[in-house]
């Protein structure tokens, strides 16, 4: 796989952290990656090895030849040693990782794009790289909506009111135009939730509203639900200026899309393969002399 710069976090890098194994195989500890992608905790960068690992089986590639379970000794007080859990991973499996994180950490974004020039893949169809990305923002854009769901009520908007902060935020971003009214406009049944039946672009377009919003109440301590209900409406305000500034189309005028649950179906039934080159598809166990490190 190509060597190419990935941004570096203070004194380590992506490259330096690498080390070999008694195979020869080159492998990095996740201990190690985890602060390197932007997680603090370790049990949300041991869920993103997880799904990593469900990747890797769905995509033809046996997870235990990319993914080892090691332990790692933390010095602790008076001498002690405490183990705890780790990973050993290969190249690939640090991939697929990035693949599966977090994309609004801006290492992750970066690790994706670093990596993205380095997977031995074939290539998907552009349609089918449309849907998978639009499936993920879709639940990206759920993760957000439950987040800024407990953000306004730490606000103080009353459950009852939930209905009305969520249509103010739709109302600043649609132009005045409330869940229902989108809805009317774009001819999607009364039935059908509105974000299962946006594109790409508009999801995005709503989560950033979501994220900003959930900061900037946060950020001004607002305690008030007039008040949180106008920020929302605020900031979707800011949102559709910003689309208008460089020439995007206004997310009301974006066609509703297929329901997200056929896209989900069709993706399914064909999950594409990650076709590796047999170095890379050993993984762990290395490839025989021409892996052993020469001094």
């Amino acid at each position: 796989m190509t060597k190419s710069p990935l941004a570096a976090l203070g004194s380590q890098s992506f490259e330096g952290l690498k080390k070999r194994n008694e195979h020869g195989a080159e492998y990095w500890s996740a201990r190690d990656l985890q602060p390197l992608l932007g997680y603090a905790q370790w049990r949300r960068f041991d869920d993103a090895v997880k799904r990593a690992m469900e990747s890797c089986e769905a995509s033809g590639n046996k997870a235990d030849y990319h993914f080892a379970g090691a332990g790692k000794p933390i010095p602790g007080g008076k001498g002690a040693i405490q183990v705890v859990d780790n990973y050993h991973l290969s190249r690939f499996a640090c991939y697929l990782i990035a693949q599966n994180g977090d994309p609004r950490k801006p290492e992750i974004a970066r690790a994706q794009e670093y990596f993205a020039i380095q997977a031995r893949r074939q290539e998907l169809s552009d349609e089918l790289a449309a849907n998978v990305e639009r499936l993920e923002i879709r639940k990206q854009t759920g993760e957000e909506f439950k987040a800024l769901s407990g953000a306004a009520r730490q606000a103080g908007v009353e459950n009852r009111m939930f209905g009305v902060f969520h249509d103010a935020g739709y109302k600043g971003l649609y132009g005045g135009l409330g869940n229902e009214d989108i809805k009317v406009k774009k001819g999607i049944p009364e039935k059908d939730a509105l974000m299962d039946r946006m594109n790409a672009t508009e999801l995005a377009a709503n989560q950033f509203r979501m994220t900003q919003t959930r900061d900037k109440l946060a950020r001004d301590k607002v305690k008030s639900q007039s008040a949180a209900i106008r920020t929302h409406q605020d900031v979707g305000k800011e949102v559709r200026e910003a689309i208008r500034r460089i020439g995007g189309v206004l997310p009301e005028n974006i066609p509703a899309d297929e329901h997200i649950k056929q896209v989900e179906k069709r993706v399914k039934s064909a999950t594409p393969k990650l076709a590796l080159e047999e170095r890379d598809a050993s993984g762990l166990l290395g490839n025989g002399p021409d892996d052993i490190v020469k001094e």
